[in-house]
């Protein structure tokens, strides 16, 4: 069965743009995969997602999406960065900690992002984690999906490389 989702615009920094994606069911859109993301973890893992949400800020506005920010899952990415020396450094109890929080995301380029969901990770790997898992599974998806869209020129580049080009009504199908 086929799904289809729309894209969807979260922000626009000097350095990245950053898109998530929205499941459209008929006439009925969904909140995109971002926003999910973040209204799940604003109550109990607010710390760890104001961490993540000011890695994506200092991305947009001062770094750029470079890959070394960026944590490799297959086709996709997540945040927040590996290591604890990174700024901004996540602090759990007055002590630098790892933040075990993951969203997943895809970077299309220094300049382009898309943003999805995740959760908090609880083993060494992503595919033995049965809260992220299904989160690194849909990343991976989309990322296939998205390259396809590109292949079809469904999604295009501008002219300097510096953003996406897609009609508002197209639909991505995974």
């Amino acid at each position: 069965m086929s799904i289809f989702a729309k894209i969807c615009l979260i922000a626009s920094y000097d350095k990245v743009t950053y898109y998530s994606v929205a499941i459209v069911d008929g006439d009925d859109e969904q909140p995109s995969y971002f926003q999910k993301f973040v209204d799940r973890h604003q109550e109990e893992n607010k710390g760890k997602l104001n961490h993540i949400l000011s890695w994506l800020q200092q991305i947009g506005k001062v770094y750029g999406a470079k890959p070394s920010l960026f944590r490799e899952e297959r086709e996709a990415q997540a945040l927040p960065p590996k290591g604890v020396n990174r700024r901004p450094t996540y602090i759990e109890m007055g002590e630098p900690a790892i933040n075990n929080l993951r969203l997943y995301c895809y970077r299309l380029s220094e300049r382009v992002v898309f943003l999805f969901d995740g959760d908090v990770k609880t083993a060494d790997a992503a595919q033995d984690c049965p809260q992220v898992r299904p989160h690194f599974r849909m990343a991976n998806q989309l990322a296939r999906a998205i390259n396809e869209a590109f292949k079809q020129q469904d999604i295009e580049w501008n002219d300097d490389c510096s953003d996406i080009i897609y009609d508002e009504d197209f639909l991505l199908i995974f």
